[in-house]
């Protein structure tokens, strides 16, 4: 053993000596072994391979004179050893370090390296290529379809890291780890590349950082940057947007833009000047001096700016400031018989940022009949965030600084195939309404595993498919590799783009990131799910590379027949990656028949929605904006409207058949529109075209009509420009149809043309040209039709900003996180529709008590099923605590309908609940009602409807569909008159030419009185056993003031409450 002890050292030290970290090592013994084995006759391969290694690995390291001293060593100082070989290999049993040949470490022959390789969700991998991390050209092994592999001769004791590579996965590494003297054992999961480059630099490995300014490439060797880029004394020049693309051997990403803004210290960050913000007074109001129906109240640019620091040397806040408001006072304006309070900006300053949370609700159905997805799993990237409810109906709420919102809703049932969705969403705040359509799973059908299957892709009726799968025999194999030869349970859904319908179901929405880091748009031609599974155990099952063929006959650009590929759904950032191309190739299916097939390969190795895509990169932007009514006011523009437009190709030879969609983008208007991606053509008009709708909340808005007559004015597109897009409505040709989308030609903008250089398709390189594009430029136009209505708020507020919200005591809404809608039915019997209008005071509160918060004028809507009735939703002010969250205030609400009619009725509930509610309203002016709103959310059995949200829009909308139809959980846009009442109002006109009621009477005396008899007959009837003391109105002004009690009410209420 003490020989055997010796020799070791001798090649440790030189193992040390070779890396710098020791002399040159003693060389004696290792000559006297040599010598000693070759006197026995019996050199060993072991010592020969150790020999060869130290000549050709530790001499050449040597200088001459340490070379030749080495050579001149003693032989006679060796101890004598072993008489046997087979006595050495007892004692070193073959199993020790025996270096390489090519002097890069050592082997252990009798030592088995075992590996597995997986994706981190514990699928195996198969063919990926094994090596030393230092060593990548050198293949070792090669997985097998369990993820598996072997090499014999790795030492454990070496320290050396595996590597495993394999196509569109990144490389991982793992050390090895032994589990005895003979074995040991290594772990690789691999990651998929798109993955790693959407969420992160940091996961991607990037060997070359590159830094941009305003899109110019910044000097490395002058801004002397790497990871990190730092801006020292900032000037103004170097403000703007700055952004970085990261890049190495697999690809390059870019980063989000940063905008960074280089303020003066001697210049205010917010100007104290408020911006011009102009509302619509009444229509019985008007400004002085100008009579102008519009009024300036002011309004802050909600900027970022640099608070007050307590130190010196701080330079960040500690939290947000904006340029928000200062300071209000209070203005009177005139109107007709009473003065309209309103308050106005009068200084802007740099205050805490409001933070209002953004929020996606919406519905999860299936596309062909509606069924919902009961509590199907939400996942928000890779995080499971919660469920639908039992109508599919679901609420996210987006996190902070979150670019791109992912979210992928599955079916614990298997009725629906999991589904990716990219919600657009209003970074400012508020809440957006996404109707979310599934596509239903196709019926399984039994595959044999031993047999070459087809599975055709596309069933569109009177059409052949668009291609079909070919899987290969003994293709089918278990999560842990195990081939798998019994019956095979298969469903293959696929999204066929022929059929319209389908596009509200499509994943996603067809982007990849190309080869320079950027978003890349794709145009698909039918998209596939596949699922396989056992027969009998259900287990989910994995195929090696299966055929994938299209025919060529169906794609009618010939350029796309190059571009070609297999796309697959990265479920986690909603990003398509490529799978492999296709290759073209020409069969003879019959006699003198040859045809074009696309033939490209698949494996599926996990469960993941297949493209057939084709990137293109004729792209252009389409301007639209939506507008309050067709009067198309531009300070009356909506925002946060979600605007979709599907791209189709039209089929040569026959324009009047179906076409196919493309792909689909989708957009939330801001304050100045929204500009939509959108393929087009220079060439051909005609190449593309579009179709395009408007949602708010599950409403659809209408778009400006073609027929009968086009006019460039309303629909917002100058001439000749317009007829070359050749715009359509949808009922263009059926005047049965909607009226919620257009159709137009994606004709790129010429620019030798001045016609065609102001809107409303821009060059895709002119995005900023169409987001800051004046409202007088050409644009689409989208309206929403309801019924007149107005709205007045004495604190000004733009409900589609949440970031304009003032608190103050008269704040119409006094929580920007929490918004309530209430609505209160009113039927009016009459001939005609009339305005009612809402009147809301402070009723109990010290600080506001008699002061008005805002006016509601809303008309009522005919129902249809009943005669000479309508009804209006009319919303007031919902009683409860102000924006100091102190003391609850009881809003004074007055209903008063704007004709010559009489309160006939009251809800019997909503009656007894202001009974048991006090202090109680007078009502003795039958024209009118007047109430302390409840605090409560009373339901319909009250005619009250009450729905709070974080989004005032989406509140005010859900409550309005549930007091159209008269219920508390129901949604309808057509008015039921009979349901769900609180007041009910008897209205009369006097026809046309009818005198008045002193003429008659000195003209007819007994006939005259004879009609009164029978109107207050006809009265009598419609109110019921109710009885109103006409007690005639003393208020003179438009406000009235509070009631005041008698003294022996108050004692009652006093002793009640004691």
């Amino acid at each position: 053993m003490a020989h055997l002890a010796k020799l070791k050292g001798v090649f440790n030290s030189s193992f040390l000596w070779m890396d710098g970290k020791s002399s040159v090592p003693n060389n004696d013994d290792f000559y006297c072994f040599r010598a000693q084995m070759e006197q026995l006759g019996a050199m060993e391969p072991l010592l020969k391979n150790l020999w060869q290694w130290w000549e050709t690995c530790a001499s050449p390291k040597l200088s001459k004179v340490q070379a030749l001293a080495l050579r001149r060593t003693s032989l006679g100082s060796a101890e004598v050893l072993p008489d046997t070989l087979s006595r050495y290999q007892t004692l070193w049993d073959f199993d020790s370090n025996i270096p390489f040949l090519d002097c890069t470490g050592c082997s252990c022959p009798n030592h088995t390296l075992f590996g597995t390789i997986h994706t981190a969700d514990g699928m195996a991998l198969a063919n990926a290529r094994i090596s030393f991390t230092d060593q990548p050209l050198s293949v070792l092994a090669q997985s097998n379809h369990q993820g598996q592999f072997t090499i014999r001769g790795i030492c454990a004791d070496s320290g050396a890291n595996i590597s495993a590579t394999l196509e569109r996965f990144a490389q991982g590494t793992a050390s090895i780890i032994s589990n005895s003297s003979r074995t040991s054992r290594v772990e690789i999961v691999l990651q998929r590349l798109g993955k790693i480059k959407w969420w992160g630099v940091s996961a991607f490995h990037p060997s070359c950082f590159s830094r941009y300014h305003n899109g110019t490439l910044l000097d490395r060797k002058v801004k002397k940057y790497d990871s990190s880029l730092v801006l020292h004394d900032l000037k103004p020049h170097q403000a703007g947007s700055y952004h970085c693309k990261a890049s190495n051997d697999h690809g390059s990403i870019k980063s989000a833009v940063a905008q960074l803004t280089v303020i003066d210290p001697d210049v205010p960050s917010c100007v104290s000047q408020p911006e011009e913000y102009l509302i619509r007074l009444p229509d019985e109001c008007s400004q002085e001096g100008t009579g102008s129906p519009f009024y300036n109240v002011g309004h802050c640019s909600n900027t970022r700016c640099a608070g007050h620091l307590a130190d010196a040397l701080q330079c960040q806040d500690a939290s947000e400031h904006c340029c928000g408001t200062r300071r209000m006072e209070v203005r009177e304006i005139p109107c007709a018989g009473y003065v309209l309070p309103i308050k106005v900006v009068t200084e802007c300053g740099c205050t805490s940022c409001t933070q209002p949370k953004i929020l996606v609700r919406g519905k999860a159905s299936a596309v062909d009949d509606g069924e919902p997805l009961r509590f199907g799993e939400i996942y928000l990237g890779a995080e499971k965030i919660g469920f639908t409810g039992y109508k599919g109906t679901f609420t996210i709420e987006v996190p902070p600084d979150t670019p791109r919102l992912v979210v992928k809703f599955v079916d614990r049932m298997k009725k629906f195939v999991d589904t990716v969705k990219v919600f657009p969403f209003d970074q400012r705040g508020g809440a957006i309404y996404q109707d979310v359509r599934l596509m239903r799973r196709k019926k399984p059908v039994d595959l044999e595993a031993m047999e070459t299957n087809v599975i055709p892709l596309g069933e569109v009726d009177g059409e052949g498919p668009i291609g079909e799968v070919i899987i290969p025999p003994r293709s089918f194999f278990r999560s842990n590799g195990q081939a798998y030869n019994g019956t095979v349970k298969a469903s293959v859904t696929f999204v066929d783009p022929r059929d319209m319908a389908t596009v509200t179901a499509a994943s996603s929405d067809l982007n990849f990131i190309n080869a320079e880091g950027d978003l890349f748009p794709l145009r698909t031609y039918g998209m596939f799910s596949m699922d396989f599974w056992e027969d009998e155990s259900h287990q989910g099952l994995e195929t090696g590379k299966v055929e994938v063929k299209m025919d060529a006959e169906l794609i009618k650009m010939p350029e796309h027949l190059q571009k070609m590929k297999l796309w697959s759904l990265n479920p986690v950032t909603g990003l398509w990656e490529e799978e492999s191309s296709f290759r073209l190739v020409k069969e003879n299916r019959r006699k003198r028949e040859e045809r074009a097939f696309l033939i490209g390969n698949l494996e599926i190795r996990e469960r993941r929605l297949f493209n057939l895509d084709v990137p293109e990169n004729r792209r252009c932007f389409v301007k639209v904006r939506a507008y309050i009514n067709e009067k198309f006011n531009p300070s009356e523009q909506m925002e946060g409207i979600v605007i979709t437009l599907i791209n189709l190709e039209p089929r040569p030879g026959y324009p009047s058949n179906p076409q196919a969609w493309g792909r689909f983008d989708s957009v939330v208007t801001g304050p100045n529109g929204a500009c939509l991606p959108a393929f087009c053509d220079g060439q051909r008009a005609d190449a593309y075209t579009a179709y395009v709708t408007a949602t708010m909340g599950g409403e659809e808005l209408e778009a400006v009509q073609s027929s009968p007559k086009l006019n460039p004015h309303e629909v917002g597109v100058s001439q000749p420009y317009l007829n070359k897009l050749g715009y359509q409505r949808s009922d263009h040709a059926d005047s049965a149809l909607k009226k919620t989308a257009f159709k137009i030609n994606l004709a790129k903008p010429n620019p030798n043309n001045i016609d065609e250089t102001n809107g409303p398709i821009y060059p895709y390189r002119s995005l900023k040209d169409c987001e800051e594009a004046p409202v007088m430029a050409n644009h689409f136009r989208f309206y929403r039709v309801e019924v007149d209505k107005y709205e007045y708020n004495v604190v000004p507020f733009k409900e589609s900003d949440l970031t304009t919200w003032t608190g103050d005591y008269l704040s119409w809404w006094p929580n920007p996180q929490e918004f309530r809608a209430c609505y209160i039915k009113v039927k009016i019997n009459g001939p005609q529709e009339y305005m009612v209008r809402s009147r809301n005071m402070g009723g109990t509160h010290p600080r506001t008590l008699g002061q008005l918060y805002g006016l509601r004028d809303t008309r009522s809507v005919r129902d249809l099923e009943v005669y000479n009735s309508s009804a209006a939703c009319v919303e007031f002010k919902c009683s409860g605590m102000l924006f100091d969250q102190e003391l609850v205030d009881r809003t004074l609400v007055s209903i008063i309908p704007q004709g010559s009619c009489r309160r006939t009725a009251i809800n019997n509930y909503l009656r007894e609940y202001l009974g048991r509610h006090p202090p109680v309203v007078e009502n003795n002016d039958t024209s009118a009602f007047s109430m302390l709103g409840p605090v409560d959310p009373l339901g319909h059995n009250y005619g009250i409807y009450t729905v709070t949200d974080q989004n005032p829009r989406l509140a005010k909308e859900i409550a309005i569909g549930r007091c159209f139809d008269g219920t508390s959980d129901g949604f309808s846009r057509e008015m039921r008159s009979n349901k769900g009442i609180a007041l009910t109002f008897t209205c009369q006109e006097k026809p046309v030419g009818r005198k008045s009621f002193f003429q008659r009477l000195l003209e007819s005396p007994s006939q005259t009185l004879t009609e009164i008899r029978s109107e207050m007959r006809d009265n009598e009837q419609l109110r019921g056993s109710s009885r109103v003391v006409p007690y005639p109105s003393r208020l003179r002004t438009m406000f009235a003031t509070p009631t005041r009690r008698s003294p022996s009410r108050r004692r009652r209420v006093d002793a009640a409450q004691a």
